[in-house]
């Protein structure tokens, strides 16, 4: 018997935040299927995690945090 897999899809989306320069902001994100594998882009550039990006998944939960907010980071 083959079943074929079922898509992941967002229970809820990324919504536009604003944070102060210099700040830390968290961006979330919530799938249909736990512990899916996520990627984050900005643009066509895939993100790394770094001390400047930090990746954390729970569950169903995904989440960027961008440390030391800066404009070029819109």
């Amino acid at each position: 018997l083959c079943v074929p897999a079922v898509p992941v899809l967002f229970k809820q989306g990324l919504e536009n935040t604003g944070v102060e320069e210099g700040k830390s902001l968290s961006l979330r994100c919530e799938l249909t299927k736990a512990d899916a594998t996520v990627v984050w882009k900005k643009g066509e550039a895939t993100l790394q995690a770094s001390a400047k990006y930090e990746m954390k998944q729970k569950g169903t939960v995904a989440e960027l945090v961008i440390h030391n907010a800066e404009p070029e980071d819109a």
